[in-house]
């Protein structure tokens, strides 16, 4: 294996995942403010799982989005 390729690709495919997924999270919450599907709520649990198939790796990382400037 060489390690700097691979490590090279894998950096390429983080940065997709996060700003794909920061882009599609950004226009959903947008959606649902303008839709009214958000009144009241201050935060959104969120979940993302990551699989890699070939060596079945699945990995799960969970959180919470603020929707509102904490107090103070």
């Amino acid at each position: 294996m060489d390690n700097e390729t691979f490590n090279l690709d894998l950096r390429k495919f983080l940065k997709q995942v996060g700003v794909t997924s920061q882009r599609e999270i950004e226009l959903a919450v947008g959606r649902a403010l303008a839709d009214g599907r958000l009144d009241g709520v201050t935060s959104l649990p969120v979940r993302m799982v990551l699989t890699v198939d070939g060596i079945g790796l699945t990995h799960e990382v969970t959180g919470e989005l603020s929707l509102e400037k904490p107090p103070g």
